[in-house]
Order: structure tokens, then sequence, then C-alpha cells
């Protein structure tokens, strides 16, 4: 029969690995639940330099507070008498808190772009963002502000309602929004 005191261990480490996980970085395609039904702007410019960039990963404590439960009830668990299972609960507190700090830190650290933009205007700024688009220096993309700001691919077909045209989507030739009667 299994020992429920070998078996904890175990299902605090799995857990403790599915939480971490929870907090993995966002891709740029991912939007907060406020932003639903959020009126936003868009425009459109041109990529005319890109740099890599390091995100630093964050520590909110979750992963300390996490860690530092796993590692107490682990570390409690070693020793024969209540005093040593005490100290080895501390002392595994302690650690896991350490090492549950860390991970979250690099969890959520990753690899992103710095877009320089040159917008249609004139004016030029700086878009930080994932490249899970593979934009390169040259693409042409339409920039959305919204909750945050983001860049995409401009081409393809104009959305369903622009009548009157002609071309790829944000590529010149914009007839604008149509009414529901069809009128400009």
């Amino acid at each position: 029969m299994l020992d429920p005191r070998r078996l904890a261990p175990i299902c605090v480490l799995l857990a403790l690995g599915g939480g971490l996980v929870a907090c993995a970085p966002a891709t740029n395609s991912t939007v907060d639940r406020s932003a639903l039904g959020a009126s936003g702007y868009v425009s459109y410019g041109t990529i005319v330099g890109m740099r890599p960039v390091s995100v630093q990963g964050s520590r909110t404590g979750l992963g300390a507070g996490t860690g530092a439960v796993a590692g107490g009830l682990v570390g409690s668990t070693i020793g024969g008498d209540w005093r040593a299972r005490t100290v080895a609960g501390v002392v595994g507190a302690l650690a896991g808190g350490i090492a549950g700090a860390a991970v979250e830190e690099g969890v959520t650290r990753g690899n992103a772009m710095e877009f320089i933009i040159r917008d249609d205007d004139g004016s030029t700024r700086a878009v930080v963002q994932t490249n899970e688009l593979g934009l390169n220096v040259g693409d042409r993309v339409v920039i959305t502000q919204t909750d945050r700001i983001r860049l995409s691919r401009a081409g393809g077909q104009a959305p369903a309602g622009y009548g009157g045209y002609s071309g790829a989507y944000g590529g010149g030739g914009y007839g604008g929004p149509v009414d529901a009667r069809g009128g400009k």
C-alpha cells in the first residue's frame, strides 16, 4: 500500500509545476477580458528597424509562496520525531520559497522585438512585442491601439462591410466603412 507521506511530495511538486505553467507569458494575440468591446484606433505604417530585446521575468510572490508551501510540506515528511519534521519543514519552506521565486522569474522571462515603425503620416514610433508573425524590416503593418498597441501584417482582403474597396487591406484604395443602408 502507498504511504501518504511518500505520495504527498509528488503531488505537491505536480501542483507546483502546473501552477507555474499558468504564469507563462501570453502571446501577442492574447487580449485581456477588459478589451472586449473596447474601441480603439487603427493606423498603418512600415517597419524601418527592429532589434531583439529581453523581457524581464516577474516576481509577484506567487512562485515564492507556492514554493514555500511545497517545500514546507515536503520537508515536514522528513525525519523521525516531531522536532526533526518541524525543522525539516521550516528549512524546506525557506528553500522552496527561494526556488519558487527563481522558477517564476525564469518562466515569465522571454524574448521580444522592438520595432521602429514609420507611420503613414510621417511620424515614427517604437513598439515592443513578440514576433510570432515573423515581421521584418520593410513589412507594411496595421497598428492597432486599444488596451495596448499591437502590430500585425497588413494585407489580405478587406473585412466584410467595407464596400467599394479595391486592393489589399491596408494597401491603399480604402473606401471606408459602409453604413447599414449600404451608403458611405
